[in-house]
């Protein structure tokens, strides 16, 4: 029964599967590796709550088992719980101190907490027991790239290349860099490999994001648009809803009014964070590393925290009905909205790692919780990203991105997202003047001081003469600009956009008033 679901699972018959394994669990309740196949179909099928539930289930029946508290530590750090998710990570490596996915699992929480120096060391620990592990090498080369090392990081995407030439990550690995240049030897092995008919969709759309970058960077724009056109086809989610995000900004205006923010006064009083929002490939990690070289502010990384508060204050049973934390909030009082600050400063204790009075999210789909953000946490600073939306939505497409951010890979989607994204913000500068505080990246990088030290003044932090200078004191970068920040501030790049004007029409007929109005400066 196991292998067949299994193998349903292999095929995405992800019903089928769940009917083998209840039918199965019903008769064997405590099977280990039933429970865990489950907790991955549920997991699938977009209910992390139950996913959650059979393991920890599982867990109850079998504390010792390996597998089971594996699954949880993944399921956790997916979840954004990742102080138990490391707990979790740390008991199967001290179970099993030698094993190559113990090690993995651990690795990769260290990388989501920001310690990405004990990742690296860990990711050393596997190669060393498995040197031919292709996908090892990937993930130590990703780990070293973020702290800077990045001769060594092309050195251990080659290795991955050497290990298995059809591998499409490793090959992105290094077109993600921004700064590699592909030589023609490998421009060819990449449109050899991409031929193969046995290549699975996920190296293949790796790969042609790869392909693209070199064409782009070959002055090969139709062929390069192509490249990427037919990656982000095979990357889109069929059952991404593109119309969710619509409604929740209606509603978002409709409950979050003039009258019910001014009216609900409490929150945690911790002036502590600082929350950077907008689209991703805005220039949020310039303006994090910024920041992050004055002397009172530490940079963290893109926090899942406000989104697991967001999601927690609406039950299981209510979301499966379709409802959202803005149906809860009328219900909360001032000492509830407390305690939801409170909760989102604790769970963000484990990510910092100095004693800087003020952190930085940087989490760009907090833009959507910006009245959630006002409520619980009344002192934080929001700042409010903006990049011409041309500019934004094509260096969205041609990006791949960890998780989410299914609306980046279909031109049409991304207008219609960034529209939402435009409305809901301006709503909050009605309704809040002065409360976010926009900063458009082309302004930004013509005029840095002027920007920088209104920045600063919004943030109530003196001036420091470093923090025109950020590129100096860059260390651990956690995103895709993780070598462009590593330059001093210029405005190389703002137009690049602009030779593929003719492939963009989608784009643009879909942005409507953003797409003129995008940098304004509310009053």
């Amino acid at each position: 029964i196991l292998e067949q679901a299994a193998l349903a699972i292999q095929a995405n018959a992800l019903e089928s599967a769940a009917r083998m394994l209840r039918a199965h669990i019903a008769s064997q309740p405590n099977d280990v590796p039933a429970l865990c196949l489950l907790a991955d179909v549920q997991t699938r099928r977009g209910r992390p709550d139950r996913a959650e539930a059979t393991l920890r289930q599982t867990l109850a029946a079998a504390p010792d088992s390996v597998a089971a508290r594996q699954s949880l530590a993944l399921l956790l750090a997916r979840l954004g719980k990742l102080e138990e998710a490391a707990e979790h990570a740390v008991l199967t490596h001290q179970q099993q101190p030698d094993d190559v996915a113990a090690m993995g699992v651990l690795a990769m929480v260290h990388n989501l907490l920001g310690e990405q120096e004990e990742a690296a060391a860990l990711y050393q620990r596997i190669i060393a027991l498995a040197p031919k592990d292709a996908r090892a090498w990937v993930r130590y080369g990703n780990v070293l790239r973020m702290i800077g090392r990045g001769a060594e990081a092309i050195d251990a995407f080659r290795r991955a290349i050497g290990l298995d030439p059809t591998l499409g990550e490793a090959y992105w690995g290094l077109a993600d860099l921004k700064t590699y240049r592909f030589g023609a030897d490998e421009l060819a092995q990449m449109r050899v490999i991409e031929r193969r008919s046995d290549l699975s969709a996920e190296d293949r759309s790796h790969l042609l994001y790869a392909l693209g970058k070199a064409l782009e960077d070959a002055n090969e724009l139709n062929d390069a648009f192509e490249c990427y056109r037919d990656g982000a086809a095979l990357r889109a989610s069929p059952s991404a809803d593109p119309g969710q995000v619509a409604p929740f900004v209606e509603h978002s205006i409709a409950v979050l009014n003039a009258s019910f923010l001014t009216s609900r006064a409490g929150g945690c009083g911790a002036p502590d964070p600082i929350f950077i929002v907008g689209l991703p490939r805005v220039g949020s990690t310039l303006i994090e590393q910024i920041l992050a070289s004055h002397s009172m502010v530490e940079a963290t990384m893109e926090l899942p925290d406000l989104q697991v508060i967001a999601r927690e204050l609406c039950p299981p049973e209510a979301r499966a009905r379709g409802k959202t934390y803005l149906d809860v909030l009328p219900q909360l009082d001032a000492g509830g909205l407390e305690a939801q600050g409170q909760a989102y400063m604790r769970s963000t204790r484990i990510r910092r790692k100095t004693d800087a009075p003020l952190f930085i999210d940087k989490m760009p789909s907090n833009w959507a919780h910006a009245g959630l953000i006002h409520l619980i946490l009344p002192n934080a600073k929001i700042i409010d990203v903006r990049r011409h939306p041309m500019a934004c939505g094509w260096s969205c497409f041609k990006q791949i991105f960890a998780a989410g951010q299914s609306f980046t890979y279909d031109l049409a989607q991304f207008a219609h997202y960034y529209r939402n994204y435009f409305r809901l913000m301006a709503h909050y500068d009605a309704v809040l003047p002065g409360r976010v505080h926009r900063v458009a990246y082309e302004t930004l990088v013509t005029d840095a001081e002027t920007q920088i030290r209104a920045l600063l003044a919004y943030c109530g932090l003196p001036f420091e003469p470093q923090c025109l200078t950020p590129h100096r004191s860059v260390s651990t970068v956690r995103t895709v600009s993780s070598e462009q920040v590593r330059q001093p501030i210029n405005a190389g790049g703002l137009d690049s956009w602009r030779k593929f004007e003719p492939f963009l029409g989608e784009l643009k007929s879909g942005l409507g008033p953003a797409l003129d109005a995008y940098a304004e400066t509310p009053p």
